[in-house]
């Protein structure tokens, strides 16, 4: 796994060197973390320092029509136990700019699935968005994709997937994933988004996922409200349902500071929740995760985020998550 990290940096690095061209740029961020109180009761009193995730880009326009990114991404175990941040191949598309208003993508790329609400959300260094924590789909799909502008002006745009389904991963399986996005910007402080896909990711099984949203948003302040179903139909046994309603709000209270929270509301247990990355939840109750922190920018680049996440159960015999963290942010 070294040597293939080694040649993967290289290939990134190398056209960049010798042509001079392209663009190479990243991010890391992770935390001091502390969990106060824990459903399971091995994780309790639980520290330590992590990294959540690292990303090293390279982008390259290859002429007016063509461009290509690579990136790779790098992540600290999230189950608690030790191990070395391992590299995987996040994005590998081409992109191929049709006209003024459209472009087509081919590899991998980003999923429709939740993009704009996590880049309106704005603190993925803190939490995922919804969808992706509760493992309601990928934020990659390897496949072809089509986004532009469905109007001149903008205001109506979309986000279409046709794809394997599974991720950056190659298929396992003959099923596929189909997805679209729908969104809207009336004003420069309103969005709107509708949502759904159908996917066979696997045999004798189906998944239909659809979600609103909607968001105001303006320099000082932002607030978004999104509510999110999938419905699992099985060959054998029960069908399943994940339903949730989430909302955040982000206010800037100085020059350098942010103030921010949000609510996610599991209107059904989870039966993933106990394999979500480092914030585990209980797979047999209805749950909810309060969020607030404060967003500090030490710099234009550096930001440290000190937050606390709680997760409380309906379940009485189920003690509250309580998770203390350090965050810290860093682009470049």
């Amino acid at each position: 796994m070294r040597h293939i990290a080694k040649w993967l940096l290289a290939c990134l690095l190398l056209p960049a060197i010798v042509q001079g061209q392209g663009r190479i740029s990243g991010l890391a961020f992770g935390d001091f973390y502390y969990i106060i109180s824990h459903y399971n009761a091995e994780l309790k009193n639980q520290n330590g320092f992590w990294i959540r995730r690292i990303y090293f880009t390279y982008d390259q326009d290859l002429d007016d029509a063509f461009a290509l990114r690579l990136r790779l991404e790098m992540n600290s175990p999230g189950n608690f136990s030790a191990g070395n941040a391992v590299p995987f191949v996040k994005d590998a598309y081409l992109k191929w700019k049709l006209n003024a208003q459209h472009e087509l993508y081919l590899g991998i790329s980003s999923s429709a699935l939740f993009n704009l609400v996590e880049s309106v959300w704005g603190y993925r260094s803190v939490e995922k968005a919804p969808a992706d924590l509760q493992k309601l789909g990928s934020s990659r799909e390897f496949g072809v994709a089509l986004k532009g502008k469905l109007t001149r002006d903008g205001v109506v745009r979309y986000h279409a997937v046709f794809g394997n389904g599974e991720g950056t991963k190659s298929e396992g399986y003959r099923g596929k994933k189909v997805g679209l996005a729908l969104q809207l910007f009336p004003t420069d402080a309103v969005v709107l988004e509708a949502y759904a896909d159908y996917a066979r990711a696997q045999a004798g099984e189906t998944r239909t996922t659809w979600h609103g949203f909607g968001a105001y948003r303006t320099e000082a302040f932002r607030v978004g409200l999104e509510y999110e179903a999938q419905h699992v139909k099985v060959e054998e046994g029960a069908d399943r349902d994940l339903r949730y309603v989430s909302g955040f709000a982000v206010v800037r209270t100085g020059e350098k500071v942010n103030l921010f929270g949000r609510v996610d509301r599991l209107l059904d247990p989870n039966p993933k929740g106990a394999s979500i990355a480092y914030i585990p939840f209980a797979p047999t109750s209805k749950a909810t995760l309060w969020i607030v922190g404060l967003d500090l920018a030490m710099s234009v680049r550096v930001h440290l985020i000190p937050n606390i996440e709680v997760v409380t159960y309906d379940a009485d015999e189920l003690n509250p998550d309580v998770y203390l963290r350090w965050t810290f942010y860093v682009t470049f």
